[in-house]
């Protein structure tokens, strides 16, 4: 199934759309830090005309090449909201992929808010929150969602026996977090917070218990009201799928067994929080509009601007002048916020690309975004993506 286009109804799928157009003015002005305003946005009519034909081509052609059920592609414009939207196979406007380390944005955004709320304060220690948390008296949120907290992560050994029940579908997030952060057997591999960056693994199973601890709340009821609710992004959901479905490529492929559908898995007390998400792309392009309008949803102000661009900040560099190991382009190291990774080259561009081949991005400067999703890997996600990004800067590029 294909859809192309410069516009699509998304009123028809998601009720609150038509207030979004009477209220696109006060997320321009929240983007830029400031209060709302009361004056008209801009009209449809005045976005321009660009001819996505050779994307659509690009995305058709790689799907065909590599042998995909199909490829699902959406671009949204901070001021006009989705202008194109593309899909192939198997995919539509609400298939629903599990989306791995594309999760990790969305996670970080649940903690800010709470941040936000002062439910949680991101920069004090965690033991300031949860009764097991003098294990490491230094490490706070914001370390753990920037890959910075010390604790052992998925780059130095994906399967750390200490930290496993991050993947399990029994037991509880509490119970697995404070597993992670008390056990002795990892103390020779601990370093402190904001020394080395390690990327993944347990600390986002930490962040998220003490996020529901803090706010009393499950990881579901703080989904529903942190975007489900104010975003209408009604196929959101977490699930640890890990041990349940594995992709005939192993635990770094997309799952076959799961083909759409999130009911073929129990819902569980331990969501994965790094990896655990699943959404469709209609949906995934609203969260991106919600970055790219400093936090708003609609009416609704879901994360402040500052907490926004704290989130798209370079924190291991900005924080302790870390480095990531990741190369860009230029040569340089990748640098990372809290959820997103910050290209070398232009700080500017960020991505959440995810293992089995969704890559979310943002183009800050020239104020659009793209999510891009296959159900394969990572470096076949990754490449079609390298494909498409020249294309798509070119077409959003600011006239003149």
């Amino acid at each position: 199934m294909s859809h192309d286009g410069t516009t699509s109804p998304r009123s028809q799928r998601h009720p609150w759309w038509r207030g979004l157009l009477a209220a696109t003015l006060a997320a321009l002005v929240a983007a830029a830090g400031c209060s709302g305003g009361d004056d008209e946005p801009r009209e449809d009519d005045a976005a321009p005309e660009r001819d996505f034909g050779e994307v659509a081509e690009t995305i058709d052609a790689y799907v065909e090449e590599e042998g995909l059920n199909g490829a699902g592609f959406v671009v949204v414009h901070r001021d006009e909201g989705i202008v194109f939207e593309h899909y192939a196979g198997v995919f539509g406007p609400d298939r629903v992929s599990l989306v791995a380390s594309s999760s990790k944005m969305i996670t970080a955004g649940v903690l800010m808010r709470l941040h936000d709320q002062g439910v949680l304060d991101v920069d004090a220690p965690v033991a300031d929150v949860v009764d097991w948390g003098a294990e490491h008296p230094d490490i706070a949120p914001v370390h753990l969602i920037s890959n910075s907290s010390g604790l052992v992560g998925l780059s130095d050994e994906p399967a750390y026996r200490p930290y496993l029940c991050q993947y399990l579908h029994a037991g509880t997030m509490q119970d697995c977090a404070e597993q992670i952060f008390t056990t002795p057997e990892d103390d020779e591999d601990v370093v402190p917070p904001d020394t080395r960056f390690r990327y993944g693994g347990g600390q986002w199973q930490v962040a998220g218990a003490v996020a529901e601890i803090a706010s009393g709340k499950s990881w579901d009821e703080l989904i529903e009201e942190t975007y489900v609710e104010p975003c209408g992004v009604d196929s959101l959901g977490y699930n640890n799928h890990y041990t349940v479905l594995v992709g005939e490529g192993g635990p770094f492929a997309h799952p076959t067994q799961f083909d759409g559908d999130p009911s073929v898995i129990d819902p569980t007390e331990n969501p994965n929080m790094e990896g655990g998400a699943y959404i469709s792309p209609s949906d995934y392009a609203e969260l991106l509009l919600m970055h790219l309008r400093g936090g708003r949803c609609g009416e609704v102000q879901v994360l402040s601007p500052e907490s926004v661009d704290r989130m798209h900040r370079d924190r291991v560099k900005d924080a302790y002048g870390g480095d990531t190991g990741r190369g860009g382009p230029s040569g340089e190291s990748a640098g990372y916020g809290l959820g997103w990774w910050v290209a070398a080259d232009d700080p500017s561009h960020i991505q959440d690309g995810g293992s089995f081949g969704s890559v979310p991005w943002l183009d800050l400067e020239d104020g659009y975004g793209a999510y891009l999703v296959i159900e394969a890997t990572s470096p076949q996600g990754q490449r079609l993506a390298e494909q498409l990004r020249p294309l798509v800067d070119e077409l959003m590029a600011p006239a003149g």
